[in-house]
């Protein structure tokens, strides 16, 4: 029975990641970007200042505009940065890079779209929160004779954060701590589950507190970190973007332990790993932006597109220039090992901690921030009575994740995580004429 179950997940994931999902994830972000104008480009300086900005009102809300991207960021800057882009470039080549960038960009118009919704339909719950997300904005937005599609969305994404958020994160920090730190995996797993605890029952404004306080010191460490080993072989940059561009449209002979990949295989491997990395299309990051205290949709809209940005355009590039600059992309290595080794041939002794450090402290952030998203998607299902129970079993979970064999965990969570798309997508594509409306007016 459990290789069935695991045959039949392999085959609907394999459709679900398959060229019509990457397709209309990019085609609905096109869509949105050419209705925009593509204002993710022109208005990328005027987010940055409004991100910045104090205002001095009582907008309605529960956390600040800057928390609340730091709360979708928590659960976007995750493995996906470090490991995700090893993996498009291991079996994608360099121009792998070069359709996530593609991605990102169209990815920015879809979180900006995410957010206006978010913000114009969101709900006020029984202990006077606000409440938002698709599940919100496909009923609010799209009326009754749709709320099927919403409760398809919480029901994906109430499962599946078990999985991409907690299970998957844990065994991940309790990997790396085991491997170059010697803690045994349980006792990660102890630790993690006692400070998500932590976190987890003081709510949004505690989750947005913690959240404001790692993501901008843990993103910027990195980023440092990532500068020193590029700096130190600016010499070769222009050749690594040479890579990049190059195979972007031509296909990659095998090389060494490296496979060979033809331009289907870049783009496939670019725009996947891009849209697993910042979850644009995917509705998980609106429910968080649905909180920030603010009155105007379009704002937080502006502001929320910056989540891309940061994640796929800064983040991810780093990452793609240190394995491309170190030579070690062709090895045949993949995954965390392999950002890891291109960190430590650039910058000596350096990588291993790069490395460790930011996967323990991206995968932690990723298990608070989802379980926000985990827990509004209960809520939306069974109300205020399903908050309790869930916050348990999420806590429960981590230990058992950082032990626990995860292949099918993983194989069912990112079949979900996909899932959830979809609803996300119509929606998207439906209410678009809102989003359009709302920044012409704004705008104007």
């Amino acid at each position: 029975m459990g290789e069935y179950f695991s045959d039949f997940f392999t085959m609907l994931n394999g459709y679900v990641w398959g060229p019509y999902m990457l397709v209309l994830l990019l085609g609905v972000g096109l869509v949105l970007s050419i209705g925009l104008g593509f204002m993710q480009i022109r208005k990328l300086l005027y987010a940055f200042k409004l991100l910045f900005s104090r205002r001095k009102t009582q907008d309605e809300g529960d956390i600040s505009p800057f928390q609340a991207l730091m709360t979708s960021l928590s659960a976007t800057i995750g493995t996906g940065n470090i490991a995700g882009v090893a993996t498009a470039i291991a079996i994608g080549g360099p121009g792998a890079v070069f359709w996530m960038w593609c991605t990102a960009i169209v990815g920015m118009a879809t979180k900006y779209a995410e957010a206006v919704l978010a913000v114009k339909y969101r709900e006020v719950d029984d202990k006077g929160r606000h409440v938002g997300g698709p599940m919100y904005y496909i009923k609010n937005g799209l009326g009754k004779k749709f709320v099927w599609l919403g409760v398809l969305f919480a029901i994906f994404g109430g499962i599946a954060g078990f999985g991409i958020g907690n299970m998957v994160q844990s065994n991940s920090i309790a990997h790396v701590l085991s491997v170059n730190v010697s803690i045994p995996p349980v006792v990660s797993g102890v630790i993690v589950a006692i400070l998500a605890g932590l976190v987890l029952l003081g709510g949004i404004k505690r989750i947005a507190h913690v959240a404001s306080a790692i993501v901008p010191f843990m993103a910027i460490g990195y980023i440092v970190c990532a500068l020193i080993a590029i700096i130190v072989n600016i010499h070769l940059l222009p050749q690594a973007f040479a890579l990049i561009f190059t195979y972007a449209f031509t296909p990659v002979a095998a090389t060494g332990g490296f496979a060979g990949a033809g331009i289907m295989l870049a783009i496939q491997m670019g725009v996947a790993r891009g849209v697993f990395s910042n979850e644009a299309g995917l509705g998980s990051a609106p429910i968080a932006h649905a909180a920030a205290k603010t009155n105007s949709p379009v704002r937080q809209g502006t502001i929320a597109m910056l989540g891309t940005f940061i994640d796929s355009i800064v983040i991810c590039t780093m990452t793609a220039l240190v394995i491309i600059l170190s030579g070690y992309w062709s090895s045949g290595a993949s995954g965390a090992e392999l950002s890891s080794h291109s960190m430590n041939l650039l910058v000596p002794y350096l990588g291993t901690w790069v490395v460790t450090l930011g996967l323990v402290f991206f995968a932690f952030t990723t298990v608070i921030g989802w379980s926000y998203y985990g827990e509004r998607c209960i809520e939306f299902l069974f109300g205020e009575k399903g908050i309790i129970p869930f916050r348990i079993i999420w806590i429960i979970a981590l230990p058992v994740g950082a032990v626990a064999k995860l292949d099918f965990i993983w194989l069912l969570a990112d079949t979900l995580n996909g899932l959830m798309a979809v609803p996300n997508l119509i929606a998207l594509l439906l209410l678009s004429p809102v989003v359009f409306k709302l920044t012409r007016q704004y705008y104007k």
